[in-house]
């Protein structure tokens, strides 16, 4: 193997850690979005449980 295929691998090889990277990135920024819904939909039930009234999913329709 020649120094040309080894620049060529390595020059490849950069160009997926930066694109793997890129993916990292915009993943944990995702994460940290669904993270903050899921703890406001946490403090949301849990202010709900609080005040005694049944979450509206768990209400009977009033033809019941």
């Amino acid at each position: 193997m020649n120094s040309v295929d080894l620049e060529e691998k390595v020059a490849h090889l950069i160009r997926a850690v930066e694109d793997l990277s890129d993916v990292v990135a915009r993943q944990a920024s995702e994460i940290a979005g669904l993270e903050r819904r899921v703890r406001l939909l946490m403090e949301r039930a849990a202010e709900e449980e609080a005040l005694g009234g049944a979450p509206e999913a768990n209400v009977r329709p009033p033809h019941w």
